[in-house]
């Protein structure tokens, strides 16, 4: 499985309880903060939810 890196770029404000929620189990608590995963059909779909908030990147 490929290797990602994704950033949390923009604030949960004003974005619903799922969306605060998605970004929590993706481990992402602070802005600029960020994480590598190893990428899964369920972190696609976790990321997909989300990704008008966060930063993808190829590792």
């Amino acid at each position: 499985m490929p290797k990602v890196r994704i950033t949390k770029v923009k604030s949960e404000i004003d974005h619903t309880g799922r969306q605060k929620r998605t970004l929590s189990a993706l481990g992402l608590k602070k802005m600029n903060s960020s994480k590598e995963v190893e990428l899964n059909p369920s972190l696609e779909g976790q990321i997909a939810k989300v990704k008008h908030l966060l930063k993808v990147e190829a590792v």
